[in-house]
């Protein structure tokens, strides 16, 4: 197929949306994650948090918070700019993280996280829309997967943070470099990131759009409804994962506190990363033949999930729930790469950063009480086997519901992601 320069040069602003996103979603999780893989030095510097469940507490404030305000800040970013909501996002956020870093009590702690769930809730919706309406459905699944990379990365990076915090500098200065750094970076995309221009135009002619026709569109599909099961399900392991796997990994195995950081983050995101770029490129593929083709390459994904979830929980060593976690990875990356995409089969374009947001309130706030409660199993002595039961089985009902899903679009296009019209 011969394409034009003018196509050339979109295809290549595409990609460098990503790239200039990249960054952006590497701060958003390495943020979230390097409290959890400090817990034990922040716990000596804030004494008053005492225990396992205030501990629990403050991932599962900060996910409430974020939950709620998901669909808000996707529902601003479909009528306004999105290009404007990341930015503003990334840098109300580092400016908290840089106050966490100042904190002094528990309660002090507690308002940080929240205040954070705030200014986080705004970015991922906005910007998975922009890269879906800069990527078109054959690249729509690998552009999003490279940009959840940069989560990955950052929850890598946030696993090496309990080391910082163990050596002089202590687990304050990781805040401090990390809310500046971002704080610079929203300056930089102030002057490189911009919308798509169609987009841009299209929101300016046509007429407002108000909150209830948008729910009640949204809510109307049952496609739409079971990918909001869909995608909540998997959060209750993968929130888990990331809030409490490096102390799980620290009393089973008895390693110390920037030891269980590393191993609980660095296998998972490395698998992560090959998860995301082979599904990517299997569920673009597998769409030039089927329809459902992301949808499939999803479920298989999660289905990878669930006997590595009952492995870890049961792991007889380090090596074996290594093991676990890095089949695990594989799969979340199958997973993490589609569900925009999937979404795009089921809304139009100006309810894509809504939908999501939607997404994100119901799962996060599953996510929060999942947290929450870890903490109280582990403070009444309960076993990791069954905290991972449980999400074993959340897993498994997920790929049901996942396999019920019927896209809008019904034409086998190679357009993958495009949506078009059909039943819902």
């Amino acid at each position: 197929m011969i394409t034009t320069d003018g196509e050339n040069d979109l295809r290549k602003t595409a990609w460098r949306v990503v790239a200039l996103l990249f960054p952006v979603a590497l701060l958003n999780y390495l943020d979230r994650q390097m409290l959890a893989s400090m817990k034990d030095s922040v716990m000596e510097g804030l004494p008053d948090i005492v225990t396992e469940a205030r501990w629990g507490m403050l991932g599962a404030v900060f996910k409430w918070v974020y939950a709620g305000l998901s669909p808000v800040g996707g529902f601003i970013a479909d009528r306004l700019s999105k290009r404007w909501m990341i930015i503003i996002s990334l840098g109300v956020w580092s400016t908290v993280t840089w106050a966490t870093g100042h904190v002094h009590n528990y309660e002090q702690m507690l308002w940080t996280r929240a205040l954070m769930g705030i200014s986080e809730a705004c970015y991922i919706p906005a910007a998975l829309a922009l890269i879906a309406d800069f990527h078109t459905g054959p690249t729509r699944s690998r552009a999003i997967g490279v940009h959840q990379m940069g989560m990955y990365t950052g929850i890598a990076l946030g696993g090496f943070s309990g080391m910082v915090a163990e050596t002089s500098h202590g687990w304050r200065a990781a805040f401090d470099w990390c809310g500046a750094l971002g704080v610079a970076y929203a300056f930089v995309l102030m002057f490189t990131l911009r919308d798509l221009p169609k987009v841009k135009q299209e929101a300016e002619t046509r007429p407002a759009i108000t909150v209830l026709p948008v729910l009640r569109e949204l809510f109307s599909k049952g496609a739409f409804i079971l990918l909001v099961l869909y995608f909540t399900l998997p959060a209750l392991a993968g929130w888990v994962v990331k809030d409490w796997m490096p102390p799980i990994l620290r009393k089973m195995f008895d390693m110390g506190q920037g030891t269980s950081g590393m191993w609980a983050t660095l296998p998972v995101t490395i698998a992560s990363f090959a998860g995301v770029l082979l599904g990517g490129v299997i569920a673009d593929g597998w769409m030039k033949t089927a329809t459902r083709g992301r949808i499939y390459t999803s479920a298989v994904g999660m289905a990878l999930c669930i006997p590595a979830l009952l492995g870890v929980g049961y792991a007889p060593s380090l090596f074996v729930a290594i093991v676990c976690l890095v089949v695990f990875g594989i799969g979340w990356g199958f997973f993490d790469c589609n569900n925009m995409p999937i979404l795009c089969q089921i809304v139009r374009p100006e309810l894509r950063a809504t939908g999501y947001g939607i997404m994100n309130f119901v799962s996060i706030s599953a996510g929060a009480f999942a947290t929450w409660q870890v903490g109280a199993l582990r403070d009444a002595g309960h076993p990791p086997s069954l905290i991972f039961s449980i999400c074993a089985v959340a897993a498994a009902l997920s790929v049901v519901l996942v396999l019920l899903i019927r896209p809008r679009m019904e034409s086998r296009t190679g357009q993958g992601g495009q949506c078009g019209t059909g039943m819902a």
